[in-house]
């Protein structure tokens, strides 16, 4: 098993929880001093940096969420000034401005760190070529892995995203051994190699690097099916750092987090109530050595739940599960909450369907009504009518047994739906048009 930082990977649980104590302190002195709008939230609630004693203490700062860093944009949330700051990245929202983070230059060395620890956990070392197909630029995959890929050695092919035919080019040509992207991209071109006429043994790929959006281990099997690779969740968000929060070791028993430098807390999304270990609930962060802009409690409404016990893989790292969704991406229909990854990982287990789909949402006379559409799988493409219209029948059936909601499930033509180079879509609810 290869460790890039043993140390911190395999420390005591003991060692660990006094260590992020101390730099948790550290950091919520810093921000109360730096940073005029969490000085006043703290303030708000009574509370002092000397109140924090011990890691549940946690629980008596306020939380942070997007909204604030869109309040305050753009720069009155940084913890250094300008002359600090080594690099600005930003997130874009649907509406209005993006948010905007700084990175002094230990924040990106702090990166290129774990980010280096994810590609050593999946297996990369210095003798692989990482293919880098996330966008470069304000959003945070391109630059994230390159760093932390150039950190273990390993040479980088900056793709960035788009011009598919030329991705599978210099996968094939310059014997790309590990595709970092989104797995929805990851998937697309899967499905062009055989329209540019290359096979997945043609290329040298073992491993797959894939997040941004949430997905299902139905969609990784088949991503590793059609690649040829072992495929890895990958977890991060620019609003505590980037990609490199936390990724799938080789034994795929969840995410890892780098707890040394990011605290977890879980907690119900609508009481804010703490979870214990085991049950899910909202994810939230607080960096504990991010000095460009502080995060402390920041609210990521991605859903999971964490366990704290040894990995198989000897790591001491907690562990996350895959995103269920997000909170505020939960869809209500007639009373059912449904998530898109539900409704994925029902088509993914049937093992006889597409994973291309989309959901649509209206309604109608005052009802809501849930579409399923998926296209039909290329092996079924020529069968008869009433095979696919079982197919239909048997997915229906399955969404009703599983969720417990009824639904339209429309089968349309291979390669119908709309493919994305970065998040896929998955969702048109019309009642909000």
């Amino acid at each position: 098993m290869k460790y890039w930082d043993e140390k911190h990977e395999c420390m005591d649980r003991k060692e660990l929880e006094r260590l992020q104590l101390f730099r948790l302190q550290k950091t919520v002195a810093a921000a109360y001093q730096s940073v005029g709008p969490f000085r006043q939230k703290m303030r708000d609630k009574g509370v002092l940096p000397g109140d924090v004693k011990t890691l549940e203490d946690i629980r008596l700062l306020p939380f942070m969420s997007k909204q604030d860093l869109r309040d305050y944009y753009p720069f009155a949330l940084f913890g250094k000034p300008l002359s600090e700051i080594a690099r600005i990245h930003a997130s874009s929202g649907t509406t209005g401005k993006p948010i905007v983070i700084g990175y002094t230059k230990n924040d990106l060395d702090i990166w290129s760190e774990v980010v280096a620890r994810c590609l050593t956990m999946v297996g990369a070392d210095k003798n692989d070529i990482i293919q880098i197909s996330y966008g470069y630029g304000l959003f945070t995959g391109g630059l994230g892995l390159h760093d932390g890929a150039g950190k273990i050695g390993a040479a980088v092919i900056p793709a960035s995203s788009g011009n598919s035919q030329r991705q599978i080019m210099l996968m094939k040509d310059l014997g790309a051994t590990v595709l970092c992207c989104t797995p929805s991209y990851a998937l697309y071109l899967s499905e062009l190699l055989a329209e540019f006429g290359v096979k997945k043994e043609d290329l040298k790929l073992k491993y797959a690097v894939l997040g941004a959006e949430a997905w299902t281990s139905g969609m990784a099997r088949e991503i590793e099916q059609r690649l040829g690779v072992s495929a890895h969740n990958i977890y991060g968000l620019t609003e505590v750092i980037g990609p490199g929060v936390a990724i799938e070791c080789q034994a795929g028993q969840g995410m890892h987090i780098s707890e040394d430098h990011f605290l977890v807390e879980v907690i119900d999304p609508e009481t804010e109530e703490v979870l214990p270990d085991g049950m899910t609930g909202e994810l939230v962060f607080t960096c504990l050595t991010k000095e460009g802009t502080p995060t402390i409690r920041y609210r990521t409404r991605d859903l999971s739940k964490i366990t704290k016990e040894k990995c198989s893989c000897g790591r001491t790292l907690a562990r996350m599960d895959r995103i269920m969704g997000r909170s505020d991406d939960m869809l209500t229909i007639r009373g059912v909450n449904v998530y898109p990854s539900q409704i994925e990982s029902v088509l993914l287990d049937m093992g006889q369907t597409s994973p291309n789909y989309h959901l649509v949402v209206d309604r109608v006379n005052n009802l809501d009504i849930l579409e399923v559409q998926m296209e039909i799988p290329g092996d079924l493409a020529l069968d008869g009518i009433r095979q696919l219209e079982a197919l239909a029948v048997g997915i229906r059936r399955k969404i009703e047994q599983t969720l417990g909601i009824s639904c339209k499930v429309t089968l349309v033509e291979p390669r119908s739906l709309p493919r994305s180079e970065g998040k896929a879509k998955r969702v048109t609810d019309r009642r909000k048009m």
